[in-house]
């Protein structure tokens, strides 16, 4: 189980706010596309750049490549991603990262710690944490200097089907952390309203893009669910 869901004193006091607060901005409010498993670094490109536009960033995470064709795949997203306006994240691997030249790494628990990547990657670099169901988790993330956080999995997931579960209060009560939060896990356009309505800034997807029958429609989907999110009628009041 995550941490009572309490209510706490904004951050800025213990991290550079400046910097912060101009690395935050940098991620738009949208969608967070996550790229598929595939070990074919032209093929992932070839499904990846068509979804560009309507990404407000896009992560490089994949659990089959190998480590040439992970660099070849991600340098092929990151110029896409450069030209297309939209942030380029590597999972897991700050050191990835850093050789390819991105906007910044996505840290799960066992990613090392964001100090290390922030002395890596730089002042300027975007630096996630993945929070799960853990509230205080984040409080510590955004203390270390993470620019935004990730809080999953909302829903069952074809991805981690053993991931924890997150609840909407969750993310309801995390608003205190002035960071952007990302909602992770089993997200479809069907549900995505629930979770930008209970706070989330960002969705994101892996399969209920790239499965789908056109993934440019649903892509396009998710981004609908951006425009009056209490339309949904499984919104919790």
């Amino acid at each position: 189980m995550g941490a009572a869901l309490v209510d706490e004193p904004p951050l800025s006091h213990t991290r550079p706010a400046a910097e912060a607060t101009m690395r935050a901005q940098r991620l738009q409010r949208g969608l967070y596309l996550i790229t598929p498993d595939d070990r074919d670094p032209l093929r992932l490109f070839e499904r990846t750049k068509p979804l560009l536009p309507h990404a407000s960033c896009l992560q490089l995470r994949s659990k089959v490549m190998d480590a040439a064709s992970l660099l070849d795949a991600g340098s092929r997203l990151r110029d896409a991603c450069a030209a297309a306006g939209v942030k380029f994240i590597v999972n897991d691997d700050a050191n990835l990262a850093h050789a390819l030249g991105a906007d910044g790494v996505h840290l799960g628990e066992h990613d090392g710690a964001i100090a290390d990547a922030r002395r890596l990657l730089g002042d300027t670099a975007i630096i996630g944490a993945s929070c799960y169901d853990d509230l205080a988790r984040a409080r510590a993330a955004v203390s270390a200097g993470a620019d935004y956080v990730a809080f999953g999995a909302f829903f069952p997931s074809s991805t981690k089907s053993a991931a924890r579960r997150a609840s909407l209060d969750l993310l309801r009560a995390s608003t205190y952390l002035q960071v952007p939060r990302v909602a992770i896990g089993g997200i479809t356009p069907d549900n995505a309203r629930s979770v930008i309505a209970a706070g989330a800034n960002l969705v994101a997807a892996i399969s209920g893009v790239f499965d789908a029958p056109d993934p440019v429609a649903a892509a396009r989907s998710y981004l609908s669910c951006f425009e009056d999110p209490t339309e949904d009628p499984t919104h919790e009041s």
